[in-house]
């Protein structure tokens, strides 16, 4: 940044933190800021929302002449999320490699500990007038089991309430 000419023109501050926060991150934990940023891109928003890339181990090599080794990437995540990962533990491995443009990560490991993200807030739905009710009542009427009409009729009411009118 120091040989860099500034002409004047706002610059996000994403772009600034990144070229001061990537050296900083490739160093201790081996990552990029790019991985971490595109981190629900590659695993997706339901397992994003509960975990996040903890670092990148690469194995030591004794000498330059040691084959390359793949490195284990470190997922922090917490609860359910933990099995997510490992049942698609193989497809996250391909997609990270993919991002990072080479076969970099060899494996995962799973590190269990709480992960402070903001959980995307669910849509408002809209209330349902008194035709859509009773039209739901009516699909649902034949249903002799109490508790099964009632889920179905929950079901029906919040689908509908989810489309607009």
């Amino acid at each position: 940044m120091a040989g860099k000419r500034f002409s004047g023109n706002p610059v996000p501050v994403a772009d600034l933190a990144g070229e001061i926060l990537d050296p900083v991150l490739r160093k201790r934990a081996g990552l990029s800021v790019a991985l971490v940023q595109s981190w629900d891109e590659i695993v997706g928003p339901r397992i994003a929302v509960s975990s996040r890339p903890e670092k990148i181990q690469w194995g030591r090599r004794r000498d330059e002449n040691d084959p390359f080794e793949p490195a284990v990437l470190v997922i922090a995540c917490e609860g359910l999320a933990a099995l997510h990962i490992q049942h698609e533990a193989d497809e996250i491995v391909g997609r990270v490699n993919s991002f990072l443009g080479y076969m970099a990560i060899g494996r995962i490991r799973i590190v269990q500990k709480p992960v402070r993200q903001e959980r995307p807030e669910r849509p408002k739905l809209r209330e349902l007038n008194a035709d859509e009710r009773a039209r739901i009542k009516g699909v649902v009427s034949g249903i002799e089991d109490d508790g099964l009409r009632e889920s179905l009729e929950r079901l029906g009411a919040s689908v509908r309430a989810s489309k607009k009118q």
